[in-house]
């Protein structure tokens, strides 16, 4: 029981903080960085929306805005069998170069981007939701990363907002992210895209599967064309935190649900023969963030089987206790809570969705279609 104790606990440090040292260890001894350069290749933004009709307006406008060469970009609203407003806004802009591609009825949000990227005729695609706000340069400084020939796709920073125009109060979580990105980068490559706003090459999009999360499937692709995936700093996807934050749980387990989707029908490129070090971070970064709910369990049952006659033990077991009064404790109140209960609450409750997504998709539960959520 210590051996299983001391094995689970030094897993759970692996996954958020030994692979992120090893990251930081590699890129100092062999760094890769994104030769960048001014570059203005065709480019095709691709919106996708479902019954938007209160934000699509905002989106268009935002991106009309956008400082690129009219002449070099292409704009297409994908709708996915949207039932309210949002067609005939999208059709209002049609005369300012906004293209509708529409689903005839709702497959999902990536058989809408399909359907888009047969449509687009732009070098580079890149991809945005419509409750992502970009900067006028966005465009700019995104493609820039495509000067360097080895870079497939590349993905967005995100900065959440709260209404007040403030970091939400999962900013610390976000920076841990945005971080392990950069460290991904430096490294070799990503293993996954902001969702909200990446762009790709257009060779990397030719595989697209309607049926897997496309920020994700998208970085396998490129690693599969042997390109990599790098995160661009410069490049900044702005939105509001989730207007009803009980519905930010679910949001999580559906991300999680459709990666480990993904990640399942990727197990070839676990292969280390084939895809080297990319393989050890798919591993890493994936698969054990994704292990450690149970990681967390087996710590926890393990401590009480060796805390009896052991004041060492009795003391971690009593350590732990009071981390989950203090997680539990900040999330039933929520948006209130703040300094000591804000980071272990958001730890477990993001552990918590992790556990729900293995439950629903050993369960046979697949994801395909999606609700925006209300910012």
């Amino acid at each position: 029981m210590a051996t299983l104790f001391w094995s689970s606990l030094f897993f759970i440090f692996y996954a958020y903080l030994g692979y992120p040292l090893l990251l930081m260890l590699l890129s100092l001894i062999k760094s890769r960085p994104v030769k960048k350069g001014d570059v203005t290749p065709s480019v095709s933004l691709i919106i996708t929306a479902h019954n938007e009709e209160a934000r699509i307006r905002e989106k268009l406008e935002n991106t009309l805005a956008l400082d690129y060469p009219r002449e070099r970009l292409e704009i297409i609203a994908a709708s996915d069998g949207s039932t309210d407003e949002t067609d005939t806004i999208v059709q209002s802009h049609e005369s300012r170069g906004v293209r509708l591609v529409r689903a005839a009825q709702r497959n999902g949000k990536e058989a809408a981007q399909k359907l888009a990227v047969q449509a687009a005729s732009g070098e580079v695609l890149i991809f945005s939701d419509v409750a992502t706000i970009l900067e006028s340069n966005a465009i700019r400084n995104i493609v820039k990363n495509f000067a360097d020939p080895t870079v497939g796709c590349v993905s967005s920073e995100d900065k959440i907002i709260d209404p007040g125009g403030k970091v939400s109060g999962e900013g610390a979580y976000v920076k841990y992210e945005m971080l392990l990105r950069d460290l991904e980068t430096r490294a070799n490559t990503l293993v996954g895209l902001s969702g909200s706003f990446f762009a790709a090459r257009r060779k990397v999009c030719d595989n697209w599967q309607p049926e897997l999360q496309s920020d994700f499937n998208t970085l396998l692709n490129a690693v599969n064309l042997g390109l990599r995936g790098v995160s661009d700093p410069e490049s900044v996807g702005y939105y509001k935190t989730i207007a009803d934050e009980t519905k930010e749980y679910e949001r999580k387990v559906r991300t999680v649900l459709r990666g480990i989707a993904v990640f399942m029908k990727s197990l070839p490129m676990l292969n280390p023969f084939r895809y080297g070090l990319f393989s050890w971070q798919l591993l890493s970064h994936k698969l054990c963030r994704w292990l450690v709910p149970a990681a967390m369990l087996i710590v926890f049952v393990s401590n009480a089987f060796i805390l009896s006659g052991s004041s060492f033990y009795l003391a971690l077991f009593v350590l732990q206790l009071f981390f989950y009064v203090i997680a539990f404790g900040g999330i039933k109140i929520g948006n209130f809570a703040r300094g000591i209960l804000k980071v272990p609450a958001f730890f477990v409750l993001v552990n918590l969705s992790i556990l729900t997504a293995w439950s629903r998709y050993l369960r046979g539960e697949r994801m395909l279609t999606w609700k925006p959520s209300e910012r």
